[in-house]
Order: C-alpha cells, then structure tokens, then sequence
C-alpha cells in the first residue's frame, strides 16, 4: 500500500457531468467528506453536449402541464417499461430542481413576463423543455461547477477509476490511475456514486464523446451488481451523416421543436407514412399548423417530426431501406423553410439555434439558414444500467449508488427528450443526499490489499506482454461488428454471431499490448477501456436475444410486434460465482393505484 497514493473520503461521486456534480454538491451539502473523480477536465463532461433542454413541468408556456401530465408522457414514452416510483419522482421533483438551477444563476430564456420559457419537444404532450438557446447542457455545467467550487469537495481530474474495492460485500472505494502521468491512488470510501453516463463508444457512429466507454455500468457489474434494461440503447433519429468531419454529431431535437421537417430524396415530408392510431397530426405537408404548433398555438396540432425518437428513427430507415434516403444514407431535416413565414426569418433560426448555425457552418461549411442537414440514426443513450432503489440509487451492492444514464428504471424501453437533464439532477440529488445518509449511519469499511494489488498487476499487463494486439484496432472492431450486428435493427443470427465476435475479442484483449511507459499514454488508456466496452457489449446483446419482442428502442426484425407477456417484464444481467454473464427475467414493478389512475386519465 505504501507505494500508491491513498485518500479517504466519505462519499466518492465517479464523474463530474450534471449527475455527478448534484450528488457531490448535495453530499457536501450533508456535512460529509466528498472527492470526486473526472475521466477528463472538469467542465468537459459530455452533459455540455445537451443542447434542447431540460423537462419540467412547469406550465410557464401552456398551463394545462403538471406533473401528471409528466409522469403519464414518461410512462407512455417508456413504454410502461420504467420503474414506475421513478418516473413519478422526476416528474414531481423536476421542476423544484429547475427553480434551483435558477436560483444558483442558470440563466434560461425568458417569456415575455419574464419567466422560464419552454419549448414543445418529441414526446412531450405540451411545451416543457427550459432551454438556453441551444446550449442548456452547457449552462447547466457551468451553473453546478459556480455552486460547487465553494462547498469544500476535492476534485481529481483526469482520473480514471480501474476497480472498485469491497470489504466483504460492501463497498469500500476505488481504485484508480492519473491519466496524465499514470500514478496508481487509492480511494477510501463509505459510499461511491458511480455517475459515468454513456455507452455510445462500443458503436461506431455515435453522438457520445470519447469518455463513454460504459466505465459505470462495468465497474458496478464485476463490483456484484445488477444490470437491468441493456437491451434498450436509444438511436437518436437525427445525427449527422455527411459529410465526413460531422458524422455522428447530434442535431437537437430542438431544431424539429423549433419547425424543422424530415424530408426523403425527393424532398417528400415522409413522417405522415406510419402515424400512430392515437396520435393526430397536422394534415399532411400542412407545414403552417405544425409551425403554429410549434409557437405555442394550443388550437395546432402536433407534427409528426416531434413523434418519440424510436418511432422517428425507424421512419428514417424505412426511407433509406427502400431507396427514398439521401446520397450518404440518410434524409434531409430542414429548417430553413421558415425563412418564408418570417420577415425575419434568418435571424430567428440564429436566436433560436446558436450552436448549431455556428457548429455547422464552421465544421462543415453548412448554412442551416439556407439548406437541409442530411441526418440518420446515430447511437445516442442508454435506457439500460445499474438496478438501483427508486428512492435512494443505491444499487443491490451496499454503499453503492448510481445516477443519471448509467443507472436503470426512469426511461424504460424509451427515453423522451429532455428528460436526461432533468433525470441528472433529480436523481443525483438523491444519490448524494442517500450516500451521505450512508457513510454517516457506518463505520469506515476495510481496505483489502490484496484487491488493491491485484487491480494494479492487471492495469500494468499491457506494458509486459509481448505480441502484436492493437487495442486500437480491437476497439474498432468491436464498434464496426456491433453498429452492423447489434444496433438500431436487430435478428437472433445477427446477434449470435455478435457474441461469437465479443469472445473472440476478448481473447485479443487480453493480449493487447503498449509501448512507452505510464506517463501521457493513449494507447494505454485504450487498453484499460476494452474490458468496459466489451463487458457492455455482451450485456446488451444479451438482454436484446432474451426479449422476443419488438418494443421503444429494441427492435428486433424477426419479431417485429410488441407481445404482451414480454412487456410484463425487465432482463436482468448478474455476474456468476464463476465470471459468466447470466441473464434472468423479473417482474416490472406494479404501479400503485393513484398513478394507475393517472395513466387511464392521461388516455
């Protein structure tokens, strides 16, 4: 032990976005020591990317939106796979959770009397989405970060975390390296909230930024917890497919809230093909009431643009499927239309949609002002994660929590726009203030050395062999086999042979070599990372061959139909005695009587 750095904390929060940032402020705001660990700088944490909004009811735009309202919208979105006192703790705490977002100087955009303006968004029944233009993730950060740094939490950035440590079957911290000069630390804890988002790199064409590896979900699962929902990864429906230097970059489902229209090649508004029974749409190609819609009108229906964004997804790829696609396999979302409809119609879509008019005009020489983006489905988020109690996050490992997209239960078969943000700061505030309740009702756990030794022997392994694995190349592969065997359009064959390729590179992973030594390594980064990937690799092909349905984000082409005894249930990843991945089935937990009568209401 004396060789590695060690430090005691209370409450370790792993991640520093929007989820992690409210757990380490609420934990520290409980009086208890608090580290938090950030793969990269702080304030670069992928929650900068979220760029429509974040949903409250608030009813600030339509009054006629409440929790309920919410909670019902979730549900529906979710397709009644969520954990039910989950959606209805968001929906109820959301908008407290905005108001203090506000009061800690988040500036959001304004209604003309001065309140929180909301936009409409996919999903979502009446305008819910507080936004700062196109950048709400950002603001966000940057409001968490302001409150933060007073508080007193010690921040280690640039910190990746290798192994969690337990004392019998408790956690009892982490175990983790310096990225910049590869030094080994130890982290002494009572409680660890893992808060790491996404696993959007195990794909090849993904919206995710480079830290989202799954670290989260595979630290929890080889610590001895669940995983639940991994089936369900969200395929944004409009990603950028050329040209080149923007592929895979998301286009806000506030550029469609804002009046944007998909369109095939022959520039045909499609969405009105496939309209759900339930759902009434403008009449087709009537852009004007879905622009009046989409200005607050309550008489205007709906576009079928703002559809749930695997409904969206799949109309994409029906049009690409059958030769309707654009050059580069997609179609073509325009906003520049409304150009027509206001005198000032340029300057409008540049209030309105700042980051993306500049992000697209320097990176790729597009004018949205002017001309369509050619969009497609791009790997997004992850319904799926840590099983964790609705009320407190912890995960069925005692002393360990989750929150925000690495922990499983809020979004079901389907997340709605919006509801990421304001998943962040719901329950990350809960997540701190449970782990905090934690590390004070027990003592300080037992650091194993044995543990500590054997985590740093496997980290140092890459340096030691002697063969010619690329973990580089090896990490392509993996993101190549699962876009083409596991993403947005899935068969048993397909999948087969996807985990057949998982094996596969999990043998060449154990023999990926580095050279150079521990200090500014990548390539040794990259290494570290395969064991993540590939972990949430086979847990979500796994569950997507256990459930024999189609339904939200999982869509299995051979069979294409929802079935109503799959629907009743959640797929459950563990890690066996023995180092296998099982897969097990349980019940989805019942609602209670009151929100069953919202729901009936809500029809």
């Amino acid at each position: 032990m004396a060789e590695f750095q060690t430090l005691t904390h209370d409450v370790l929060v792993v991640g520093a976005g929007g989820a992690g940032l409210r757990a380490a402020i609420e934990a520290s705001a409980a009086g208890v020591k608090v580290g938090l660990v950030s793969k990269s700088l702080l304030g670069k944490a992928h929650t900068v990317m979220a760029e429509g909004g974040v949903a409250a009811a608030l009813a600030n735009v339509d009054d006629r939106d409440g929790w309920r309202v919410h909670f019902a919208d979730t549900m529906r979105g979710g397709q009644y796979m969520n954990h039910p006192r989950m959606a209805e703790l968001h929906a109820r705490e959301a908008p407290d959770r905005v108001r203090e977002l506000e009061a800690w100087g988040a500036v959001f955009d304004r209604t003309k009397d001065g309140r929180i303006l909301q936009r409409n968004f996919g999903g979502h029944k009446y305008p819910r989405l507080a936004h700062v233009g196109d950048r709400t993730g950002l603001e966000m950060i940057r409001t968490l970060q302001d409150h933060g740094i007073h508080l007193g939490i010690d921040v280690h950035m640039e910190h990746t975390i290798v192994g969690l440590l337990k004392d019998g079957g408790r956690i009892a911290g982490a175990f983790a390296y310096d990225r910049e000069r590869g030094r080994f630390k130890v982290f002494h804890a009572k409680a660890v909230v893992l808060a790491t988002g996404g696993i959007g790199r195990a794909y090849r064409i993904t919206s995710n930024s480079w830290e989202y590896t799954g670290d989260g979900h595979s630290l929890a699962y080889h610590a001895g917890a669940s995983l639940k929902d991994m089936e369900f990864v969200q395929f944004h429906p409009t990603g950028m497919v050329w040209p080149p230097s923007v592929r895979g970059i998301l286009v806000t489902e506030g550029v469609r809230g804002e009046g944007g229209v998909l369109r095939n090649k022959d520039g045909k508004r499609f969405m009105f093909e496939d309209i759900p029974e339930n759902y009434r749409p403008q009449t087709a190609d009537n852009e004007e009431e879905g622009w009046r819609y989409t200005q607050g009108d309550k008489n205007a229906r709906r576009p079928p643009e703002l559809l749930t964004r695997d409904h969206v997804a799949r109309c994409i790829m029906r049009e690409v499927r059958q030769g309707r696609g654009s050059p580069h396999g997609g179609v073509y979302l325009d906003i520049a239309w409304i150009k027509e409809r206001l005198p000032r119609g340029e300057e409008h879509i540049k209030r309105k949609l700042p980051s993306m008019y500049h992000q697209f005009k320097q990176l790729a020489g597009i004018d949205i002002t002017k001309e369509p983006m050619e969009v497609g489905p791009t790997t997004h988020y992850m319904m799926g994660g840590v099983n964790v109690d609705p009320d407190t996050q912890m995960s069925d490992v005692p002393g360990l929590f989750a929150a925000g997209e690495c922990a499983a239960g809020l979004h079901g078969a389907n997340r709605l726009g919006g509801n990421s943000l304001s998943d962040l700061i719901v329950f990350g505030k809960r997540a701190g203030e449970h782990a905090a309740k934690f590390a004070v009702a027990n003592a300080a756990p037992r650091i194993d050395n044995s543990q500590v030794e054997a985590l740093a022997r496997r980290a140092l392994e890459p340096f030691e062999r002697d063969t010619s694995e690329n973990p580089y190349q090896i990490q392509h592969e993996l993101q190549d086999q699962m876009q083409d065997l596991a993403g947005i359009v899935r068969r048993r064959e397909e999948m087969e042979q996807a985990l057949d390729v998982i094996e596969n590179l999990k043998r060449r992973a154990a023999r990926a070599t580095v050279k150079g030594n521990r200090e500014f390594n990548p390539g040794w980064h990259t290494a570290l990372d395969l064991e993540n990937l590939l972990t949430v690799s086979e847990a979500i092909t796994r569950a997507a061959l256990e459930r024999k349905e189609s339904r939200g984000a999982h869509f299995r082409d051979d069979f294409p139909e929802k079935n109503a005894e799959e629907g009743k249930v959640n797929i459950i990843i563990r890690k066996t005695a023995g180092g296998a991945m099982s897969v097990s089935r349980e019940p989805v937990p019942p609602m209670s009587g009151e929100l069953k009568q919202i729901i009936e209401e809500m029809k």
